[in-house]
């Protein structure tokens, strides 16, 4: 191949390439690059491409146009379009999990070692379309034509990269700040209001079973059936927090005393929440009118401002909710809740890197 041709292909291959693999860690920089350096540079590249089927020897090309990443960069617009954010937030997301989506492309090529033909994903292509799934909820033979991928590979690939998801991206996102109860901020009815809870649900199809349709039964669910999790936001209106999912029947506030939400709460770190709340220690509820009576001015000014705060928390519900996986019915195994705690987390982590751009409140 003519030095100028292979200079074309390579410098094609890095641009490809710098999304896969973590370029610092091999030599090569892209701002001072000036195209004399590639060979030595893809010298040093290739075993590392090649492990990960970015390279073919037998004409050293390298898979600079695999979809869909190639085609939804292309734009803001494109990617927001797919995945629910842009550009920068997708290789944000990228840097935050790179290594573990690396290390789950060769783990996978050791695995399908006898099958050279099999397609992979890039790691960057395998973060996408997961996003993707997420956003939109499509299903996975879909996804599988999509892409033409078998439809037990997508399966696969999804559920791995939703578990990497919750571990990289969730714990980088969605924190309770070490100086809340230090915190002064705005909209507050009184300084020591720090925290608005409030759950959600997630319909499901009607169980067969009469004992299982009795646990998720949730009459708020267009199925009447759901998950429940609850979440929990600052005044800064970020997630904070956020419960395993529960069967649609389990009361609020038991939700919220196995949840460990109660552990960071006292006399100055106080919760706001609706009246399903009522009774709990350090959760602020609106008033009840008297039996007989109505509210005094005051009570209704303070159930204002209570009402008034928790918005925010129905706001960012609702904006979980944009989100297919979690605003559709869901589809999957209605028995793993583990599986749904870490999509529900996971989302929930998106959603709030949205917030920071496009908060519910200026």
């Amino acid at each position: 191949m003519a030095s100028n041709e292979l200079r074309t292909n390579a410098l094609s291959s890095v641009r490809y390439a710098e999304f896969c693999l973590p370029s610092c860690h091999y030599g090569y920089n892209k701002a001072n690059h000036t195209g004399k350096d590639l060979v030595p540079f893809l010298s040093r590249y290739m075993p590392h491409l090649q492990t990960l089927r970015l390279w073919r020897p037998d004409d050293f090309l390298f898979t600079t146009k695999q979809r869909p990443w190639s085609e939804w960069r292309c734009s803001d617009e494109s990617c927001k379009q797919h995945t629910g954010h842009d550009i920068e937030q997708v290789h944000q997301l990228y840097s935050m999990c790179e290594q573990a989506l690396i290390d789950y492309c060769l783990h996978r090529t050791k695995e399908q070692s006898n099958n050279a033909n099999t397609p992979l994903l890039s790691p960057m292509n395998l973060l996408v379309v997961t996003l993707w799934y997420l956003k939109h909820y499509h299903s996975e033979r879909y996804i599988s034509s999509e892409l033409n991928l078998n439809r037990s590979t997508v399966n696969y690939f999804l559920s791995e990269v939703v578990n990497i998801l919750h571990a990289c991206v969730y714990p980088e996102l969605i924190s309770i700040p070490a100086d809340i109860g230090n915190r002064r901020t705005p909209h507050e009815p009184q300084q020591h209001h720090k925290l608005i809870v409030d759950s959600t649900c997630i319909a499901i199809p009607e169980p067969h079973e009469a004992e299982q349709r009795r646990a998720y039964y949730h009459g708020k669910s267009p199925t009447n059936y759901a998950f429940k999790v609850q979440v929990a936001c600052d005044f800064h209106h970020q997630i904070v927090h956020v419960s395993d999912c529960y069967h649609g029947s389990v009361h609020d506030i038991t939700i919220l005393r196995e949840s460990g939400l109660l552990e960071h709460v006292n006399d100055s770190v106080q919760i706001i929440g609706d009246k399903g709340y009522i009774g709990e220690e350090y959760v602020v509820t609106p008033r009840k009118k008297p039996h007989g009576r109505e509210l005094t001015n005051e009570d209704k000014e303070f159930n204002y401002q209570i009402n008034s705060a928790r918005a925010a928390i129905e706001n960012i519900n609702q904006r979980l909710k944009t989100y297919g996986i979690l605003g559709g019915v869901y589809r999957g195994d209605i028995d793993d809740f583990h599986k749904m705690t870490r999509i529900t987390k996971v989302v929930s982590a998106l959603c709030n890197m949205n917030l920071n751009k496009h908060p519910v409140r200026k």
